[in-house]
């Protein structure tokens, strides 16, 4: 496959743009997907809100710590604050919205879609989209998006499909959660300071897209161990993934209004 690099330079016909900043996809291929320099945002209130979402997606925490109901920050899936390709990237889903969701069977704005994340991944409460954290967080994933047009193919968004040769694995997951993750994310799965919890009160609900094991898989697959993606085989990919998301996990009070119109994913976990 191409790299991310690669196919945003061919989709805007060998320049992409970035922060503001133009960059030869021939001469840097490689680096135009790596955090930005700040430096080059604008000095006014929108290079203002840029910065602030980039906190957001940092340091959720800090910044957004009201609306947020685990220990996770939204780079813990969005790798490389929404640059690292099939890590859920926000590269380019300003071009994307409005855009229906059969989860809710409705046409979501980008604002929607960046709620969801809040009250399920972040197991939290949804942003008003009046705030100034949603005026900036969609700045940012806006200003991620400078450049593509609309209704433009992302060959890199969310997380990578793949395939398993036979049904997954939970007790051989745990066995490889034993020898190649608790050193980040602790023997117990409730995180430690190098790494978010997997399970327990204070990771993602079971609303969440990495409940499913098949999403949770794509992601292991192509990011874990942190810095080592693509190492392990689908199976095991798999098999970590059906391991983790039987764990438990805090539930989610709106389960009953998803999938209203039926087409629901046979992994859903509810």
């Amino acid at each position: 496959m191409k790299s991310f690099a690669l196919m945003c330079a061919t989709l805007l016909s060998g320049t992409l743009l970035l922060h503001g900043s133009s960059v030869s996809a021939s001469s840097r291929p490689a680096s135009v997907v790596a955090p930005p320099s700040l430096s080059t945002i604008p000095d006014d209130a929108a290079g203002a809100l840029v910065r602030l979402g980039h906190r957001i997606v940092v340091n959720t925490q800090e910044h957004a710590g009201a609306h947020v109901g685990n220990a996770l920050n939204c780079s813990n899936c969005q790798l490389d604050a929404g640059r690292t390709p099939h890590a859920a990237p926000y590269v380019g889903l300003a071009a994307v919205y409005p855009e229906y969701r059969a989860r809710n069977a409705r046409m979501n704005t980008l604002e929607d879609r960046v709620n969801d994340c809040f009250e399920r991944s972040l197991n939290g409460t949804a942003l008003p989209n009046d705030s100034r954290e949603m005026q900036a967080l969609v700045t940012y994933i806006e200003r991620l998006s400078q450049g593509i047009p609309k209704a433009t193919p992302l060959p890199w968004r969310g997380f990578p499909r793949i395939t398993l040769s036979r049904s997954p694995d939970p007790i051989r997951g745990g066995r490889l959660y034993e020898e190649r993750c608790t050193a980040c994310h602790g023997a117990d799965g409730h995180g430690t300071p190098m790494a978010p919890p997997l399970w327990g009160p204070r990771s993602y609900n079971i609303g969440a897209g990495m409940a499913r094991v098949s999403l949770a898989a794509g992601f292991i697959k192509a990011t874990m161990p942190l810095g080592q993606g693509g190492t392990l085989t689908d199976d095991e990919a798999y098999d970590l993934a059906a391991f983790i998301d039987s764990r438990p996990r805090p539930d989610f009070a709106k389960k009953h209004l998803d999938w209203p119109k039926g087409d629901k994913p046979a992994d859903a976990p509810y």
